[in-house]
């Protein structure tokens, strides 16, 4: 299949045009995120069962006809493990792409492996085996070679065939709105961003730290993101997590005593030293000022529950039932990251599902109707 380089919005439109009258698209995205917080768009890669494009974003001004089929419902979006496709969509458009068949998720439905990539994918179904050496490309420089060219038109020359596929044997299962549901809810993950003031959440080891220490470092991780945001900077570029942590563990009173940190460099002392110096004393001096009741709360863990273990088993043996019931694996309904995402927002007063305004997954789109009744059952009255 012969690949087109679209490099003007002339012939971007023409693409589009097209591509807007069938069932399904296949799309990949090359990207570059080495040391910022969002990923940088480097390629987009369209095939259409007609044409296969590669459309530079960095050469054409006006992507909005790309967008406007981004957003047609009509028209479905093939993907392949599409978490780091979406946010980079987010990052460079502020739109996702819907409705989004991902094959990833379809593959683990049918039973053909659990996170299985596109390469042995495409060799399961497609009898083809892909070449995956461009996988560390600079897809931001310019001119990108053939070879580079090549791999990327690769990664979704052989998607719709595979989606053709899988599509098939999910609609005969009854579970194609299964997979819209999972990667919408995906997307409202992606575009949820975690208040400033709740990033110490995210910390390890916070649990560790009392309340003195956690308002410290309540302060200290608002400001790490902060700055993240406005340098584009990936975090620990910013400073790193655990020097944060033992920055709030030691409070720490000066330049000097901070740079006994173990590991800390000199740069992030000369260029963040007296910022994070003057924000230790001022969290510490508005901790001393606050009543008791209303300072920070210790961060609990699961693990410290009673019944953390007790209620874990039987929510598993809910999943695991389920699962059986529908003919899937019991990851494929829930997995134990989301079954303590479910226990923290039952138990904990602040967690990280809550505080970005979502629903736990279990209770949420298609896993709802399975969960919701067994849910209450064993834990109660949803929580407000």
């Amino acid at each position: 299949m012969q690949y087109q380089l679209i490099t003007t919005d002339e012939q971007l439109e023409k693409v589009c045009i097209a591509a807007q009258r069938l069932e399904a698209i296949a799309l990949d995205t090359e990207f570059v995120r080495t040391r910022t917080l969002a990923p940088h768009l480097g390629l987009i890669q369209l095939y259409d069962g007609h044409q296969l494009v590669l459309i530079d974003p960095l050469a054409i001004s006006n992507m909005q006809p790309f967008i406007a089929l981004l957003e047609n419902k009509e028209v479905v979006k093939v993907l392949h493990s599409c978490s780091e496709d979406l946010e980079t969509f987010l990052t460079a458009f502020d739109t996702v792409p819907t409705p989004v068949f991902d094959t990833q998720f379809a593959a683990s439905i049918l039973g053909k492996g659990a996170s299985v990539g596109y390469a042995k994918l495409v060799e399961m179904l497609c009898d083809v085996q892909l070449d995956k050496g461009e996988s560390r490309t600079d897809w931001l420089a310019r001119p990108l070679r053939e070879s580079q060219l090549a791999y990327a038109a690769n990664d979704v020359l052989y998607l719709l065939p595979c989606y053709q596929q899988l599509a098939s044997e999910i609609k005969t299962l009854g579970k194609t709105q299964w997979i819209y549901d999972e990667i919408a809810l995906l997307a409202a993950k992606k575009r949820a961003q975690i208040p400033e003031d709740f990033a110490y959440l995210l910390i390890k080891n916070n649990w560790r730290l009392n309340s003195e220490q956690l308002t410290v470092l309540q302060a200290l991780a608002a400001w790490r993101l902060a700055t993240a945001k406005q340098k584009d900077l990936a975090l620990n570029f910013v400073f790193k997590e655990g020097h944060l942590f033992e920055a709030a563990q030691r409070l720490p009173d000066s330049k000097s005593a901070l740079s006994r940190i173990n590991g800390i460099n000199h740069q992030s002392i000369r260029r963040y030293g007296d910022t994070i110096v003057s924000m230790i004393n001022d969290a510490r001096t508005r901790y001393a000022q606050t009543p008791e009741k209303l300072r920070l709360p210790q961060v609990l863990r699961l693990i410290d529950v009673p019944k953390y273990k007790k209620h874990l088993a039987e929510l598993k043996d809910i999943a695991e039932r389920v699962a059986e019931e529908h003919g899937v694996s019991s990851d494929v309904i829930a997995s134990k990251k989301q079954l303590n995402q479910l226990l923290k927002w039952y138990w904990f007063q602040v967690d990280e599902t809550r505080v970005q305004g979502l629903t736990p997954d279990v209770l949420s789109t298609w896993r709802e109707e399975l969960f919701k009744e067994q849910v209450a059952d064993l834990l109660g009255e949803l929580p407000e």
